[in-house]
């Protein structure tokens, strides 16, 4: 089994070295991965500019761009053999509800299975990550239950661990996303000259976490497992907007 690994913590993250050194245990793996931190990148690819590859003393190939970047590039030209699976992670943090829409982890995932493989992203649920080894053993369970139960090409996972001793993890469930409120208000500074300045404020708190969520799964010491999908129509309102279309002025 091959799989192509990458992140969006950058080639030297602790996280990614872990998950390279569990999932060798069981497959040929590649790490190709951003060459600085890229976090919240997105889905975002690089169109303006070339992109450069180059292989790092740890035996890594870091991309000058992002996580997408780097899985597009992978599966398009860089690597000699096409991985059957996409790894994304290990996360140095959550990526619960409403952040997939934001991660460079996930959005990594996303790209492989664009491009027809299974994917999955793993982060640790943690803002002060520790135990990447837990994380690393699950991961390596997983690759070993899907050689045992191969995913459909359609399949993105996008996997959840509480930052506990591996001996403290109940179990694995599979879950929903769950809901965040909305982001906090930004913080307002000013530069050295005088000029005003804007950071991003935190992420807001959780608002739908009940039992079935993600959230609810990591807050109870269980893996959380959710299963994503690309399609984003929102199909129980095409009837609605079909019929006031209809009744408007036509074209």
């Amino acid at each position: 089994m091959r799989i192509l690994i990458s992140n969006d913590d950058g080639y030297l993250a602790t996280g990614l070295s872990v998950l390279a050194g569990s999932l060798a245990e069981f497959a040929d793996i590649s790490v190709v991965a951003p060459d600085k931190n890229r976090s919240a990148a997105s889905n975002s690819l690089t169109l303006e500019m070339p992109l450069r590859a180059h292989k790092s003393e740890n035996g890594f190939m870091r991309v000058d761009g992002t996580p997408t970047d780097c899985v597009h590039l992978a599966l398009t030209g860089l690597l000699d053999k096409e991985p059957d699976m996409v790894f994304a992670g290990i996360n140095h943090g959550a990526n619960l509800g409403d952040d997939v829409l934001y991660s460079g982890t996930v959005a990594a995932a996303t790209e492989g299975r664009f491009l027809g493989l299974p994917a999955i992203a793993i982060s640790l649920a943690s803002n002060d990550p520790k135990h990447f080894t837990t994380a690393g053993q699950v991961a390596l369970t997983l690759v070993k239950n899907i050689v045992a139960n191969p995913l459909p090409k359609d399949t993105l996972l996008n996997v959840n661990v509480p930052d506990l001793p591996y001996s403290e993890i109940k179990g694995l469930q599979s879950t929903r996303l769950g809901q965040r409120h909305k982001a906090e208000p930004v913080i307002k500074s000013s530069d050295p000259r005088g000029r005003e300045i804007y950071w991003v404020g935190p992420p807001g708190k959780e608002q739908d976490a009940g039992p079935g969520t993600d959230f609810y799964a990591i807050k109870k010491g269980y893996v959380s497992i959710t299963p994503l999908q690309l399609d984003l129509t929102r199909y129980d309102r095409m009837e609605e907007i079909s019929h006031w279309l209809a009744q408007g002025e036509k074209l």
